[in-house]
């Protein structure tokens, strides 16, 4: 075997390094399965990496399995919406900086005969009431995400305690929720994202929808390096300033699916 030039090994040697570097060079997003279902994020994420050089590998869960994941230190950065959470995620010393990125809504799915007539309410609190009243399949995600969370406290606002049979927790992700909802001819709430990339409504409709109580905001949240030093803080703090700068605001109002704009900035920075 021919020897290789010591500046050849060295060269070799340096780029393999420089290889090492380059894979490093990627954050873990603790996000929701809305923002991942719906397409945004490969909208969205591409544009960030050609512009940073950093890839974003996400996590897509609950925003309960979110908040559980970056405090545990396994996640460099969170893309979720619980408001009251995530503020709670910073004063308890969690997050470091949290601000809003963008905005959309919740609306009510069900069988289009409409058998609780949910149509003609005039708000959602009387929508979620009908359901109850009328004893009618409700597919609730109940996996303490940002959608069964902001479900919870719409129920409570109605002054319902919902309970089987007729109110079925499912424990999954908004795309299998729809999925069962349509299987067995339910009610559910989804947020509109998700409900309008949905291939398989079968007989589904969107029967309300308009309420500000279904505001639905979502939110960038900062680890705390003091916290969990060992995380990529420089490399999240890009992401985060990216997605509220005028190019990450512009990439997310860009995003549309048949059509639609399915969400729409609104940084608080």
């Amino acid at each position: 075997m021919t020897p290789r030039p010591f500046a050849t090994i060295a060269l070799a040697a340096f780029s393999g390094i420089g290889l090492a570097q380059a894979s490093d060079d990627y954050i873990v997003l603790a996000s929701t399965t809305s923002t991942e279902a719906s397409g945004l994020f490969d909208a969205i994420i591409p544009r960030f990496t050609e512009a940073t050089g950093i890839e974003v590998r996400v996590v897509a869960v609950g925003t309960g399995q979110a908040f559980e994941i970056a405090r545990r230190g396994d996640a460099d950065s969170l893309l979720v919406h619980d408001t009251t959470g995530e503020e709670a995620f910073v004063a308890e010393g969690y997050g470091s900086e949290r601000a809003d990125v963008m905005v959309n809504d919740f609306v009510l799915i069900g069988p289009g005969s409409d058998p609780a007539g949910i149509a003609d309410a005039e708000s959602v609190a009387e929508a979620m009431g009908l359901i109850a009243k009328a004893e009618v399949p409700f597919a609730s995600r109940g996996d303490d995400s940002g959608t069964h969370r902001a479900e919870q406290r719409l129920w409570e606002a109605a002054g319902v305690e919902p309970a089987a049979p007729w109110y079925r927790e499912l424990g999954s992700g908004m795309g299998p929720t729809l999925n069962t909802a349509a299987g067995m001819d339910a009610y559910v709430m989804s947020d509109r994202a998700t409900w309008v990339a949905f291939e398989n409504p079968q007989d589904l409709a969107l029967l309300f929808e308009g309420d500000e109580a279904l505001f639905n905001q979502y939110g960038t949240v900062l680890i705390d390096p003091e916290r969990h030093p060992h995380l990529k803080h420089d490399l999240a703090g890009q992401w985060h300033e990216w997605l509220l700068s005028a190019e990450g605001q512009q990439a997310i109002a860009d995003f549309a699916v048949k059509g639609q704009q399915l969400f729409f900035p609104n940084a608080s920075k």
